[in-house]
């Protein structure tokens, strides 16, 4: 069978956090592509994965990323790698809608370890 085109539009959706959308446009054991869409305001829980490493990439806004107490802003254009056991937390602290890929290898699901979060 032939690969398909996959896009937000024929890829499956999830709402995660009451209030960002995801898109799982690469869904398997070995690879996980998700394209996120994260509101003004809107966080997700300072964590760590175990085994997965993840790629973050923004498509679009600006993401405010804190890495091991370090506040780092990854803008359009931007990515950052976060490698299995470091924590992490994504927060859209602009005005705008926050657009980006997560790349995870292995996927991240069921992987995720919640941590206090650190002031950045």
């Amino acid at each position: 069978m032939a690969p398909e085109p996959v896009s937000k539009t024929n890829a499956e959706h999830y709402v995660w956090g009451g209030k960002c959308d995801g898109w799982h446009l690469v869904k398997n054991s070995q690879l996980s592509v998700i394209q996120e869409c994260m509101p003004p305001g809107a966080a997700e829980l300072r964590h760590y994965h175990e085994k997965a490493q993840q790629f973050f990439y923004v498509l679009s806004g600006e993401a405010a990323m804190e890495v091991g107490g370090r506040l780092i802003k990854v803008g359009t254009g931007q990515g950052i790698h976060i490698p299995p056991g470091l924590a992490h937390q994504m927060k859209n602290d602009s005005e705008q809608d926050l657009h980006f890929l997560v790349i995870s290898q292995p996927p991240s699901h069921g992987d995720r370890v919640a941590v206090p979060s650190e002031k950045a």
